[in-house]
C-alpha cells in the first residue's frame, strides 16, 4: 500500500513539472471588456425634443442627398425619447425599409450613438454579447441629433446599403451644424 501511495505521488509531481510550464506560457489575455472608463462613454445629456419643422428639413436635406444618387430611401426622425416626429417615404422605396428606418432613429435616440456603433461591436470587436440588447440594430444609418451638446433627436434612413443610409442620414444631419 505505501509502495502505491509512493508511486501515484511520484506520478503526480511529474505530471506537476510537465504540465506548470505549459500553463505558465498560456496566460490568458486581458479582456477589453474588463477595463473600466473614467468617463461614461456617450453621456450626452438630453436636450428640448426636435420640432416638426426642424425634423423636416432634416428629411428634405436627406432626400436630396438620396436623389443626386438615384437612391430610394425611407427617413425617420424621431424625438429625443425616440417617439416617431416626421417620416417620408420615397418613391419606390422598398417596404420593409420603412420599420427599419424608424428602428435605427430609435436606436440612436435610445442609445445616444450612431447605430454603426453597435455593427460595429458586432462585426469588428466581436461583442457578441450586445445582440441581447433591447431596441438595438446593427445596421449603420441611425443618426443623433445634436444641438449645442444635447440630444434632440436622431435621424433613420433605410433602403439602400449600410453605406447608402450612412451617407443619407449625414446629409440631413448636416444642417444642425
Amino acid at each position: 500500500m505505501y509502495r502505491s501511495l509512493v508511486t501515484v505521488f511520484a506520478v503526480l509531481v511529474c505530471v506537476f513539472f510537465l504540465i506548470a510550464p505549459v500553463a505558465a506560457q498560456q496566460a490568458p489575455s486581458s479582456n477589453p471588456l474588463d477595463v473600466v472608463p473614467d468617463k461614461m462613454p456617450f453621456d450626452i445629456p438630453y436636450g428640448t425634443p426636435i420640432s416638426l419643422e426642424r425634423a423636416q428639413a432634416a428629411i428634405a436635406a436627406t432626400v436630396a442627398e438620396a436623389k443626386k444618387h438615384d437612391w430610394k430611401m425611407n427617413v425617420a426622425v424621431v424625438d429625443s425619447g425616440g417617439n416617431l416626429v416626421a417620416f417620408q417615404r420615397m418613391d419606390g422605396a422598398q417596404l420593409a425599409s420603412i420599420k427599419i428606418s424608424q428602428h435605427k432613429a430609435r436606436y440612436a435616440a435610445s442609445f445616444r450613438r450612431e447605430s454603426k456603433a453597435y455593427e460595429n461591436a458586432i462585426q469588428l470587436d466581436h461583442y457578441l454579447y450586445v445582440m441581447t440588447l433591447d431596441g438595438a440594430i446593427a445596421s449603420r444609418g441611425g443618426i443623433p441629433i445634436i444641438v449645442g451638446g444635447k440630444l434632440i433627436g436622431a435621424i433613420g434612413c433605410s433602403g439602400g446599403t449600410g453605406s447608402q443610409d450612412e451617407v443619407a442620414c449625414k446629409a440631413g444631419v448636416s444642417i444642425f451644424k
